[in-house]
């Protein structure tokens, strides 16, 4: 277990439009789901503070968002540690997202939106020219991707929610890159339901929606085997 994360985030440059609090969330959010800081690893509000060079306030509450969305928990005298993958919240994240955007992806292949086309056809090029290897900047334009979809359809506060229940998935997915469907895979995905849309076939959107949503389901055994100390089934 690593004590003392040296957490890669080299320039934390608060902006003004945010709370620092907020703004360390995400950097700290980031680094959990992007495997960063490890599962079981402990954090530390002090080292943290002195990381960032910044009181230990916003840290605190940087600690409480990340605790609620489940990423951390604060065990009493013994500190504040990166909570293990639950198993059963991934499953039952990738079972709310299936029902929230196959039906945003029914409502948006009856708009025939040829500026939504285009911007999708764009993210999907730009998901195969990316450098091999590459999980951030892959995982980054898939999930510009979705939530473009969502906004086209007016559905904002549907992907906020979705947002909220996928940081577990998202864990998953960082750790399955490299060994699970190639990017031009899920680039091949992506194009064939940009083409339902485009046709304004709901149905078939909606299937090969639902069908791309459920790959983690035959990933996450695979990862639970090579990662087991990362996962608890609670």
């Amino acid at each position: 277990m690593k004590n003392s994360p040296e957490v890669k985030i080299q320039n934390f440059l608060p902006q003004e439009s945010q709370s620092i609090g907020s703004q360390l969330h995400r950097l700290l959010r980031a680094a959990i789901i992007e495997g960063e800081l490890l599962p079981g690893q402990i954090i530390s509000e002090i080292e943290m503070s002195k990381r960032f060079d910044i009181s230990r306030q916003p840290v605190r509450e940087a600690f409480i968002k990340l605790a609620e969305e489940r990423l951390v928990e604060v065990r009493p005298q013994r500190g504040t540690f990166v909570r293990k993958i639950s198993v059963k919240e991934v499953l039952d994240a990738r079972h709310l997202r299936e029902i929230i955007e196959v039906s945003i992806v029914r409502e948006v292949s009856a708009k025939h939106d040829a500026e939504l086309i285009n911007r999708l056809r764009q993210l999907i090029t730009q998901q195969k020219e990316t450098a091999p290897g590459d999980a951030h900047a892959f995982l980054e334009l898939d999930e510009e991707m979705h939530r473009t979809i969502a906004l086209h359809a007016g559905r904002e506060y549907a992907w906020r929610v979705t947002e909220s229940i996928k940081a577990q998935m998202n864990r998953v997915r960082f750790l399955s890159f490299d060994f699970a469907q190639s990017k031009f895979e899920l680039a091949g995905e992506h194009a064939a339901i940009v083409d339902a849309i485009e046709a304004g076939n709901a149905d078939l959107a909606a299937q090969l929606m639902e069908k791309h949503l459920r790959g983690i389901l035959a990933t996450l055994p695979r990862v639970v085997s090579q990662y087991p100390d990362y996962f608890t089934d609670n």
